[in-house]
């Protein structure tokens, strides 16, 4: 770890001002990733700009959504009785993440934020586009176990690591953000960015920009979903492969059908085509049988992560069981 200078602020302004001018400032809150990559000396800010005390840590239930504060702990927002009635599935990728210890301290918004876990991302001595441009991908001819099979390119194949952002993804969610330039709202599935040529660009964040809270919109297809997590072990493991589902059947039929996958995409991936093919059809095994080949149709392995393709499938069916169960 490189020495930093350090600074608490406890009004946004502040804050803002205190990292716009500085490339290398950065924010810290529950701090269980930026603290990782700094001793890794991935990350290396000239200052870090505390906003524990900022007010932005309550969930509460608007006329529209719900809405999670950027510093609401993990622990406590799987917890909150709204999440769970209006959202299943996000208290549940929550309560699939990390470890209780860590869930404890990390916030919601560094939660969607968190960089990617790629072994070659993580360590400075190897190649890698996303940590230093134009350096390669070791990932693509090296170890890929645990790589993307979706959204990659020739410049990177690193997954996307958070559980919570596949679930938000596919809530619709919309993020709120402040800046110097003031505030603005943005969905959450177009604010991530997939690496194509610029895999250092990973969302549309501004530096110095602050997310403040994420909406999750009040609908009725949330409330019968279902995270499911496939991992090497039962706790505290990133996921081989993950499927955020969400239904609503009306007179036998399916009328709304969200499906997003983790662990298998450069950003938290939404299917479009397999919600489309599985919208006005009835909810059988077939159906998303079906749907589980037209979301994986472009998935490209790169040898040791092959194994995903068909696991992302029977994730799919498996999810499917549980929801309608």
């Amino acid at each position: 770890m490189q020495p930093f200078a350090y600074t608490r602020v406890d009004d946004p302004a502040q804050a803002i001002a205190a990292v716009v001018p500085d490339a290398r400032a950065r924010y810290i809150a529950g701090g269980t990733n930026l603290v990782d990559l700094m001793f890794d000396v991935v990350e290396t800010p000239s200052l870090v700009v505390d906003i524990n005390t900022l007010p932005f840590a309550e969930v509460q239930r608007t006329p529209d959504a719900l809405r999670i504060g950027a510093l609401a702990r993990m622990s406590d927002v799987a917890d909150d009785p709204n999440v769970r009635a209006i959202a299943p599935f996000v208290a549940q990728a929550l309560d699939a993440s990390a470890s209780a210890q860590l869930r404890n301290a990390a916030t919601i918004g560094g939660n969607v934020l968190q960089r990617t876990r790629c072994a070659y991302f993580r360590d400075v001595t190897q190649a890698c586009n996303k940590r230093s441009p134009g350096t390669g991908c070791g990932a693509l001819g090296g170890e890929n176990r645990m790589n993307a099979i979706l959204g990659g390119s020739d410049a990177c194949i690193a997954t996307h690591a958070s559980d919570l952002a596949v679930a938000l993804v596919a809530s619709g969610a919309v993020l709120h953000i402040r800046g110097a330039s003031g505030e603005r709202t943005v969905p959450l599935r177009e604010f991530y960015v997939e690496p194509g040529a610029t895999p250092a660009i990973e969302n549309t964040l501004a530096h110095g920009e602050l997310i403040t809270a994420i909406d999750v919109p009040l609908s009725p297809v949330l409330a019968r979903s279902h995270y499911l997590k496939v991992r090497d072990r039962q706790s505290y493991e990133f996921a081989l492969v993950s499927v955020a589902i969400a239904l609503q059947i009306e007179n036998g039929a399916l009328k709304d059908v969200r499906l997003a996958f983790g662990g298998i995409g450069t950003v938290p991936w939404r299917s479009d085509a397999a919600e489309k093919a599985l919208m006005g059809a009835a909810p059988t095994r077939s159906a998303f049988e079906r749907a589980a080949e037209v979301a994986l149709a472009g998935a490209i392995g790169r040898g040791h992560n092959d194994f995903k393709i068909p696991l992302a499938k029977r994730a799919v069916l498996a999810a499917f069981e549980r929801v309608t169960a």
